[in-house]
């Protein structure tokens, strides 16, 4: 029996390694399953909340679309897709409305963290919030719930989005006596990894700590010598436990490499050395990709 999956793919920013490993590597692998039915799509609409400036949305849409087919992404075995492409999403976005209760879009996490912030500032409560944002959830429900999606693969902070779009899919179905919509079912992959940005954090556009995904050789080797280290001098043993040079590594390397990588350390490589066989794995990967 074949799974309908759904993921939206943000299109504001540049995507650097964080978006790679965590989000668009694991998601085109999971596009080669025989047993799913996949749709992706570029969620322009969901970026005017933030940025309401249709020539960089345009340019950012086709930026991303670019860098997930370069990834990988077949669109000849996947649906993909521009959000507003589909006017029948916004037609269900509204008939979702109808029977969306007020009190569940009050209790969303993006508004309620933006109605605290307000409150913390000395603000009112509105201060700042479109509608846009506020109705959020029922536009991510009508982008599920359009296509009968069975599966959402989402990150634990938007899994409440789709109880929210089941609760409208359910509350529809009563209203109009008949099954109309899936209930879809969020799916959380424990392991996606998240990556340490250059000063250890993670990596972040909000940090400025990134690496862009088809940075050109020689900003990419630039970038990955700039990685925070310790002061241990070449000899000295060195900690893979909290090193952002080890956790890149292990991104991106077999077990066998990141084992030998690991011995490395014990011994006391140099950083240099280090950052230097980082870089080459990292562009041994992604050289293909910036072809």
């Amino acid at each position: 029996m074949t799974t309908r999956v759904l993921t939206g793919i943000t299109t504001s920013g540049t995507p650097h390694l964080g978006n790679y490993v965590g989000a668009i590597r694991p998601a085109i692998a999971a596009s080669r399953a025989a047993d799913a039915e996949s749709f992706y799509f570029l969620a322009d609409l969901h970026s005017l909340i933030k940025a309401q400036d249709p020539a960089r949305t345009q340019r950012s849409t086709l930026e991303i679309a670019a860098s997930w087919l370069a990834c990988g992404l077949d669109p000849d075995k996947v649906w993909f897709y521009r959000q507003s492409d589909v006017p029948e999403t916004t037609e269900l976005m509204w008939l979702l409305t109808c029977v969306a209760g007020k009190g569940i879009l009050n209790r969303a996490h993006a508004y309620k963290a933006a109605v605290d912030k307000n409150a913390a500032d000395g603000e009112d409560a509105d201060a700042g919030i479109t509608a846009g944002l506020f109705m959020y959830p029922v536009l991510m429900a009508a982008d599920i719930l359009i296509f009968r999606a069975d599966k959402v693969p989402v990150g634990r902070d938007q899994v409440q989005h789709i109880e929210m779009a089941r609760d409208f899919a359910q509350r529809f179905n009563h209203v109009y006596g008949k099954d109309y919509f899936v209930l879809p079912e969020a799916v959380i992959d424990e392991n996606v990894a998240t990556l340490p940005g250059l000063d250890g954090r993670k990596m972040s556009k909000s940090y400025h700590n990134t690496i862009p995904l088809f940075a050109p050789r020689e900003e990419l080797r630039k970038l990955v010598f700039s990685i925070l280290t310790d002061s241990r001098a070449p000899g000295e043993p060195k900690d893979t436990e909290g090193s952002a040079l080890f956790q890149l590594y292990q991104a991106f390397a077999t077990p066998q490499e990141t084992a030998a990588f690991a011995q490395a350390f014990a011994a006391g490589i140099g950083w240099g050395e280090a950052k230097q066989q980082l870089f080459e794995r990292i562009d041994q990967e992604l050289a293909p990709l910036r072809a």
